[in-house]
């Protein structure tokens, strides 16, 4: 017991040595340019002249949606594994995953009743 702490004590002491070490040599190897440049300090859109300022204010229904769409996409992504183990899961594996699906219709349906998803 006594040497399993000491060689977690020495696999830390090396880990934060390393990447001390490491973030030390990219601070000192950096690229830096020769000159300061004022363009380096605009904002960039694409290749096109900025119109107004870089910051201003959203609507909040533009992260809502955003937020939806990363939600269900996450989800989704859950039915792929699933899909290809449905064989060794049977038949409570088919149930876990309507049941998985109806709770995604409700907070679908909740989303679409309370007019989150409704682009105006």
């Amino acid at each position: 017991m006594h040497d399993s702490w000491i060689s977690a004590f020495a696999f830390i002491l090396v880990a934060a040595a390393l990447s001390c070490g490491l973030l030390l040599g990219a601070r000192l190897l950096r690229v830096r340019a020769l000159s300061a440049s004022p363009l380096k300090r605009r904002t960039y859109e694409c290749g096109e002249e900025p119109e107004g300022p870089a910051w201003i204010r959203f609507h909040p229904r533009y992260y809502v949606v955003a937020l939806l769409f990363v939600l269900f996409e996450v989800e989704a992504a859950f039915l792929f594994p699933w899909a290809t183990a449905q064989d060794a899961l049977g038949v409570l594996g088919l149930f876990s995953m309507f049941l998985f699906i109806a709770v995604l219709l409700l907070g679908w349906w909740y989303a679409v009743r309370k007019g989150a998803i409704k682009w105006q």
